[in-house]
């Protein structure tokens, strides 16, 4: 493991460490942990001073948003965020972007990283985990596998079920397992058109990213890939218990990414966010679901009046379950 905290890209204020993962057929296998630390009047006497928050990006991600990490410095935690192999930071030439078989490999980002955050401090603090979209669902696997380790669940538009529902995901599984077996990495269509991408942009809200690190359209897409995704779906149809109270934040409405439309700037054109709340009741014994108006997949960039309801909602919850 890196010893160093280095400069980060996204300036002053946050800083990255290299999380070393070993090797596969793919070369070397790395993680990226930032980190960005509060004000010492915020340190002192924040209303979450006692908290580490560790953020996990979604698909075709890494992590950017300096407005979510200051929300919570500004309330004194401390807020890590994990790019996670293959993507953003952690991506190396010749690698296969997001390509991973299970998401259960990612258990060794997550400890590597919850590693760091424990060894920064000499007494045990509460774990906020927060989790966007694949991000989400990884979380919530890894947050059943190890119950306790998180003091809260964070989990901004889960991808908890696949675009199809739960009848058209089970319908769909036989063939895309065989699939993953026969051709785990034949191409898949393109779906992603880029309405999401422009949906973020004519809200500026999205920065622009280092060449490949967020390309338009998405990554490729591969049967391995697409298997593990929805494995992790069925675990989440069939039950899970985090061991710890969630927030799940999600748009109020959907629109079907067929055609551009100008209401992508204010709706989730990436999920079926009915299905997501559906989910998630699966998940925990105390699961808050709290929709916002008029937000767009990753809530916290969302157009200024639910970004701000988003932060807000996010703020009364903490507080609430301290």
């Amino acid at each position: 493991m890196s010893e160093e905290w280095g400069p980060d890209i996204l300036g002053p204020g946050f800083s990255q460490r290299t999380l070393p993962l070993g090797r596969d057929d793919g070369g070397e296998i790395v993680a990226t942990l930032v980190r960005s630390v509060p004000h010492p009047a915020a340190r002192l006497f924040g209303a979450f001073r006692d908290v580490d928050v560790l953020y996990v990006h979604g698909w075709s991600d890494y992590f950017f948003q300096t407005e979510l990490a200051r929300f919570w410095t500004d309330l004194g935690a401390r807020f890590y965020a994990l790019d996670l192999r293959r993507y953003g930071r952690s991506f190396r030439p010749g690698q296969r972007p997001g390509d991973v078989s299970s998401l259960d490999d990612y258990d060794a980002e997550l400890t590597a990283a919850l590693a760091v955050i424990e060894t920064e401090t000499a007494t045990a603090r509460p774990l906020v985990l927060l989790g966007h979209s694949t991000g989400g669902l990884v979380l919530t696997l890894w947050a059943a596998r190890h119950p306790g380790r998180a003091t809260a669940l964070v989990l901004n538009s889960p991808w908890l079920e696949l675009q199809l529902g739960p009848i058209g995901r089970q319908a769909l599984t036989p063939l895309i397992n065989a699939r993953a077996r026969v051709d785990p990495l034949g191409p898949h269509p393109v779906v992603d058109l880029g309405f999401y991408t422009r949906a973020q942009r004519e809200l500026g809200s999205l920065p622009d990213a280092p060449d490949g690190w967020r390309p338009e359209r998405g990554f490729p897409t591969h049967p391995r890939w697409l298997a593990a995704v929805v494995a992790g779906h069925r675990r989440v149809a069939d039950g899970l218990d985090v061991g710890c109270p969630v927030l799940v934040l999600l748009s109020t409405r959907s629109t079907p990414p067929l055609r551009w439309l100008p209401e992508m700037t204010a709706t989730d054109s990436v999920l079926v966010v009915d299905d997501i709340a559906r989910a998630a009741t699966r998940i925990g014994e105390l699961v808050t679901i709290a929709r916002i108006p008029e937000a767009i997949h990753d809530v916290f960039l969302s157009a200024p009046t639910p970004r701000a309801a988003a932060f807000l909602t996010l703020e009364r919850w903490m507080r609430a379950i301290r």
